[in-house]
C-alpha cells in the first residue's frame, strides 16, 4: 500500500513566486476587461485639463513653498496622486469584495500552499502593477506639457507606488468589514471629497482648522504632498513625514488584511 508524503515547508514555493502566480492571473484578467477601467485612468487628465490648464489660463502665477510654478503645475502632481489613487481602489474594494463574498476566489488559492498572508501581498502587488502604469502615463503626460520643474521628479513614480500600495492595503483592510454591496456607497462618499479637498486644486490653509488638521490625516494628502514636492525640487521635512505615514498605514493594512482573511477564510 502506497502512502503521500507531504511536502516539507522548504521544499513549497516561496512567498515571491506565489505572489507572482497571483499578478499573472490578476494582469490575465485585466487584458480582458480593460477597456471598462479606462475611466479610473483618464479621470485625472480630464480634471489637469479642465481645472490645471483651462482654470489655469486665469491665475498669473502661484506660490509653493516659497517657488513661484504656474497653477498647472501645482495641480498636476495632485493628479498624479489621484491617478495611484485610482490604480488601487476598485482591486481593493469591489474586486476584492467579489472575490471574498460571491467568487470565493480566495477560498480556491487557499487550497493551494498560499497562505492569507500571500493573498494579501499578492493582491497588493497587483495594484502596483495597475497603480504604476496609470501614474507611469500620467507621468508622461506630465513630462510632454512642461509640467515637471526638477529632477526630483524620478522619484515622483516610486512614491506614487507606494501611495497606491498604501491605498490598496487600507481598503482591502476595511472592505473586509463590509457586509452588503450598500456598504460601498460609503467608498464614493470618502473617495470624492478627498479627491477635491486634499490639496488637489488648492492648498489646505484655505480651510478652516479641523477640516484642514482632518485632510492632513489622509493618505491622499500626504501622496499629493510628496509628489508635488519631488516633481517641483521644493522639497521639505513634509516629504519625509508623508513616507513615514504612508509606510505605516501600508503595514496597518495589511496586518488587519491578514488578520480578517484569516477568521473569514480559516475559521
Amino acid at each position: 500500500m502506497s502512502s503521500v508524503t507531504p511536502p516539507r515547508a522548504r521544499d513549497l514555493p516561496g512567498r515571491g513566486f506565489m505572489v507572482g502566480r497571483i499578478v499573472h492571473r490578476q494582469a490575465l484578467v485585466f487584458r480582458s476587461a480593460w477597456k471598462g477601467m479606462l475611466f479610473a485612468f483618464l479621470e485625472p487628465i480630464f480634471y489637469l485639463l479642465s481645472i490645471g490648464i483651462g482654470v489655469g489660463a486665469l491665475i498669473d502665477e502661484f506660490n509653493y513653498n516659497g517657488q513661484v510654478i504656474p497653477y498647472a503645475e501645482f495641480v498636476a502632481p495632485g493628479m498624479l496622486a489621484a491617478a495611484a489613487m485610482n490604480g488601487a481602489i476598485f482591486d481593493a474594494t469591489y474586486n476584492f469584495y467579489s472575490y471574498l463574498k460571491f467568487d470565493k476566489v480566495f477560498e480556491q488559492w487557499l487550497t493551494t500552499p498560499m497562505s492569507t498572508m500571500d493573498l494579501a501581498a499578492g493582491q497588493v502587488a497587483w495594484t502596483l502593477v495597475r497603480g504604476g502604469l496609470y501614474s507611469g502615463i500620467f507621468l508622461v503626460v506630465m513630462l510632454a506639457m512642461g509640467l515637471v520643474s526638477s529632477w526630483w521628479a524620478v522619484l515622483a513614480l516610486p512614491a506614487a507606488a507606494l501611495l497606491t500600495a498604501t491605498f490598496a492595503a487600507i481598503g482591502m483592510a476595511a472592505t473586509s468589514f463590509m457586509r452588503s454591496w450598500q456598504d460601498f456607497d460609503f467608498v464614493n462618499l470618502l473617495v470624492l471629497p478627498m479627491l477635491l479637498f486634499s490639496g488637489t486644486f488648492f492648498p489646505v490653509t484655505e480651510l478652516p482648522g479641523a477640516v484642514r488638521w482632518v485632510v492632513e490625516f489622509t493618505p491622499l494628502y500626504r501622496g499629493v504632498v510628496l509628489c508635488r514636492e519631488l516633481s517641483t525640487g521644493a522639497l521639505s521635512v513634509a516629504s519625509l513625514v508623508s513616507v513615514v505615514y504612508l509606510v505605516a498605514l501600508l503595514g496597518l493594512g495589511l496586518v488587519v488584511v491578514r488578520r480578517r482573511l484569516d477568521r473569514l477564510l480559516l475559521t
